[in-house]
């Protein structure tokens, strides 16, 4: 198996969904490897981080069984509109996005957390003297699709930048402030077996939460740690594990 990082804006691979697109991992990754590689599972076009493939068939089925007995532990991190709860165990089943209305839903659950909050003293919105944002770290049960994105706005906390299921007017606050426009999704960790071993495996993005900590290994990491993480957070109520670099 391999491990990857994949920078947001490119797709795991080829799909007629996206037909002007012309940077894929997939592709990437067998080019650099010099030999081919397998889909496990896959991340949306614009989401950044953790992304596993296999080097062989086998190892490819192992990889996607464990994905389908839920033995696997995602974690994520998504920049939100608004403050966010402590704590939202979402379990809202879904219906496919490109399902007709009639298609039965689907399970769907993620566990939601907000780990810290923000108050701008502006106005991205006339009715409202401030604007808010949360730092919300998300645990998917399930892996339908869009389902962090769909659930944060199920909850009215769209992640920014999501044009999809965000509102627009808003993104685009948000991207003047931040200095530039995408989807502020981000797969963090990922727990998996050993395809071969079983050995519990723990793959981290490089992300960390102080900034000041680690040197960015790419431009997505430098992304998040100058444009996010670095305005004035300040911790959600409730214990938490996860440290930021200012008003903690």
């Amino acid at each position: 198996m391999v491990a990857v990082y994949k920078p947001a804006g490119w797709l795991v691979h080829r799909t007629g969904l996206d037909a002007g697109e012309t940077r894929f991992v997939m592709q990437a990754l067998r080019n650099q490897l010099g030999q081919h590689v397998y889909p496990v599972h896959r991340l949306d076009k614009g989401t950044c981080g953790v992304l596993v493939m296999g080097l062989h068939p086998d190892a490819t089925r192992e990889l996607a069984q464990a994905f389908q007995r839920h033995d696997v532990t995602k974690e994520y991190l998504a920049l939100v509109r608004g403050w966010a709860p402590p704590i939202s165990d979402v379990d809202h089943a879904l219906r496919p996005d490109d399902a007709p209305p009639d298609a039965p839903v689907q399970d769907a659950r993620t566990l939601l957390r907000c780990i810290a909050k923000l108050e701008l003293p502006i106005a991205s919105d006339p009715r409202f003297e401030h604007t808010r944002a949360s730092l919300v770290h998300a645990t998917p049960f399930t892996g339908r699709r869009h389902q962090i994105r769909r659930h944060l706005k199920h909850i009215a906390h769209p992640i920014l930048g999501d044009a999809t299921h965000g509102k627009g007017p808003l993104n685009r606050w948000w991207a003047a402030q931040l200095g530039l426009q995408r989807l502020w999704l981000h797969a963090w960790k990922l727990s998996i077996p050993h395809p071969v071993t079983g050995a519990r495996l723990h793959l981290h993005s490089g992300l960390s939460l102080n900034p000041q900590d680690v040197k960015p290994a790419n431009a997505d990491l430098q992304d998040w740690n100058d444009r996010v993480l670095n305005m004035p957070w300040v911790h959600a109520e409730g214990p938490t594990d996860l440290p930021l670099s200012s008003k903690a």
